[in-house]
C-alpha cells in the first residue's frame, strides 16, 4: 500500500534552533510515540524501530533511516527509511522535510512530505484509517516537538528583554546578580508502544463528529 502524507506546523523557535534538533536522531526519536533509537550508526544513518499495539496484538517494525540530504543554505533534509516487520511485512519510503523562517525569526513553519510503502497485516485495517492513525501520531509528534523547542525559545526572549531593559535603566546583568538559567525541559514521557486501538477509537469519533455536522448544517 503506498501512501503519501503531507504535514504542516509551526515551532515558536527561531529556524536554527530548529534545523539542529530534527537533524539529531535522539531528539526526533524522542518525540515519536512508540519509536526507539538502537544504534547510531554514523552522523548520515540511524538504526531504529517503532511498536504498534492493536489491542492484545503488536507488531514491532525496524529498520534504518538514511540522512540522503541536508540543504543548509535552504534548510531542506531528505531521509530514506526501510524496516522490516517480525511477521514478514516490510516498509520503505523518504521523508521530506524543510524549514521556513516566521516572525521575525522567532518561529519556524516545518513542512513535511512523505511517500511510503507499506506491507503486511497492518494494511488490512485499510487507507482511510491508516492514514487517520497517521495523523493522530504526527500530532503527538508536534506537541512533544513544541514542548521541548518553545520553553527554550521562550527563556531566550524573556532574557534578552530583561537585558535591554537593564542596559536602558543603567543596571549591571553580570553573573553576580543574575540567577541560574532554568534546566532544559525534561524529555516527553515515553510511551512504550504506539496504542493504535485508541487512536483507531479516536479517529472512529472525529468522524462520527464530522458526520453530525454536515448533517444539521444541511438541516
Amino acid at each position: 500500500m503506498a501512501l503519501d502524507i503531507k504535514e504542516s506546523f509551526e515551532v515558536g523557535a527561531p529556524i536554527d534552533a530548529v534545523w539542529a534538533f530534527l537533524n539529531d536522531p535522539q531528539n526526533v526519536v524522542a518525540c515519536m510515540p512508540g519509536a526507539s533509537l538502537n544504534e547510531i550508526v554514523d552522523d548520515k544513518q540511524f538504526i531504529g524501530s517503532v511498536k504498534l499495539k492493536i489491542g492484545a496484538v503488536s507488531a514491532q517494525y525496524q529498520g534504518t533511516i538514511t540522512y540522503t540530504e541536508r540543504d543548509t543554505s535552504n534548510y531542506i533534509v531528505k531521509m530514506l527509511a526501510a524496516g522490516n516487520e517480525r511477521g514478514g511485512g516490510t516498509v520503505s519510503g523518504t521523508i521530506v522535510t524543510q524549514l521556513e523562517s516566521l516572525a521575525g525569526g522567532s518561529a519556524t513553519r516545518v513542512v513535511c512530505e512523505s511517500s511510503i510503502d507499506l506491507t503486511g497485516k497492518i494494511i488490512q485495517v485499510g487507507r482511510g484509517m491508516i492514514e487517520g492513525v497517521s495523523a493522530q501520531i504526527i500530532k503527538k509528534y508536534v506537541g512533544n516537538v513544541r514542548k521541548l523547542l518553545e520553553a527554550p525559545a521562550a527563556q531566550a526572549t524573556a532574557d534578552a528583554a530583561l537585558a535591554a531593559e537593564a542596559s536602558a535603566n543603567g543596571t549591571s546583568t553580570d553573573a553576580g546578580t543574575t540567577s541560574a538559567p532554568p534546566p532544559r525541559p525534561p524529555m516527553p514521557e515515553k510511551e512504550d508502544s504506539i496504542n493504535v486501538l485508541a487512536v483507531v477509537f479516536k479517529v472512529i469519533s472525529d468522524r462520527i463528529k464530522a458526520f453530525f455536522r454536515r448533517l444539521f448544517g444541511r438541516a
